[in-house]
């Protein structure tokens, strides 16, 4: 459906995306996602016609729409957009929000179209509202509707929820996936929250600087991250210096992990196994709580989450781990606790070199 090559952008000598290539399914939703300033928009706007590109070609349903020097317009792609700020005509109700995208229809189909995606967005009862009678979440629906209704080729959605508070945000995230994939719509979605991404999209591209750092699944983003920016960028974590013991165990100061070590661990070594030096991945998630342990840490820091704690702990070391606990295991700051290892993914890093002074 949409095939992106090599792309890169710059406004004037600053190079914003470097080429830059994905591709993404009929019927699929994919995101990209990354702090602010990495580049996602402006790879969103060069998609939409918005933006020109200085390099590589950017393809809709096989068709050439973006290359240097050639831009099909933003009316001739097929695309829809949901903006930041959904830009609703605020002298138009609802149903002439949605309307206004059908006009090449006749009037009656016009009518019948926009009350099929008001209703399916949940605002059946509210075609009559205009945009400051309804509250942020409606508006959002509301310019979902607008953007599905002429049925486009691809739906573009930049940053669509970061005006509505965190409860709002969550539960809206799941119901525009169900409408997206209900309406078998092809959909990219730019963010810099991991929880809106993970909520909606198929298959993720985390940036960085300009570039796609990885391109993969939720699960894998987490638990197989390619990088230390990934692996820092996506869920919580601490890197611990680790020792290679073969090319499938690794010993760090909590034990000896077993793993299939990755290649990275050969930096500065002839052959894995021979005593390399890494940086062990330990997410929250990999440190259990175990009073049976002999293993004791001394509780630093904690944060209530509901249904569990997350705790910071001092190992003997004085280095520092986190450890996800069910709430009910509420111990006090300075108190040390027992803990063990339940690591299904072993993951290393190279040893950072320190620059050169």
């Amino acid at each position: 459906m949409l095939e992106v090559k090599a792309l890169s952008h710059a406004y004037g000598d600053c190079e914003v995306v470097r080429n830059l290539s994905f591709s993404l399914e009929r019927g699929a939703i994919c995101c990209l996602l990354g702090p602010s300033g990495c580049g996602k928009t402006t790879v969103l706007r060069a998609i939409a016609g918005f933006e020109p590109v200085t390099a590589g070609e950017i393809r809709l349903g096989g068709k050439q729409v973006s290359r240097p020097g050639m831009r099909v317009p933003p009316e001739a792609r097929r695309i829809g957009m949901v903006f930041q700020d959904y830009a609703l005509f605020p002298h138009l109700t609802v149903l002439g929000n949605v309307v206004f995208g059908l006009r090449a229809l006749p009037r009656a189909e016009q009518s019948r179209r926009a009350m099929e995606f008001i209703e399916s967005v949940g605002l059946a009862g509210l075609e009559t509202k205009y945009p400051h009678e309804l509250s942020g979440g409606q508006q959002q629906r509301v310019a979902l509707a607008r953007a599905l209704a002429p049925q486009p080729e691809l739906l573009l959605l930049d940053e669509p929820f970061s005006n509505l508070d965190v409860d709002l945000r969550e539960r809206l995230s799941l119901e525009v996936r169900d409408i997206i994939k209900r309406t078998r719509t092809t959909a990219i979605l730019v963010t810099h929250d991991q929880h809106e991404a993970f909520a909606i999209a198929d298959e993720i591209g985390i940036m960085h600087r300009g570039a796609i750092e990885q391109w993969d699944t939720a699960y894998n983003l987490y638990h197989r991250p390619a990088s230390r920016f990934v692996a820092d960028f996506i869920g919580q974590g601490v890197l611990l210096p680790g020792e290679v013991m073969s090319t499938n165990r690794v010993g760090i100061e909590l034990g000896v992990l077993n793993g299939n070590i990755p290649q990275s661990c050969e930096v500065g070594c002839h052959l894995c196994g021979k005593g390399c030096q890494v940086q062990v991945l330990l997410r929250p998630d990999d440190v259990v709580h175990d009073d049976a342990s002999p293993l004791q840490a001394e509780v630093l820091h904690k944060a209530f989450r509901g249904a569990e704690i997350l705790y910071t702990l001092r190992l003997a070391s004085g280095r520092k781990v986190l450890a996800l606990v069910p709430s009910h295991h509420d111990h006090s700051l300075g108190e040390h606790i027992g803990i063990r290892l339940d690591v299904d993914h072993v993951v290393t890093f190279p040893p950072e070199i320190a620059p050169a002074v």
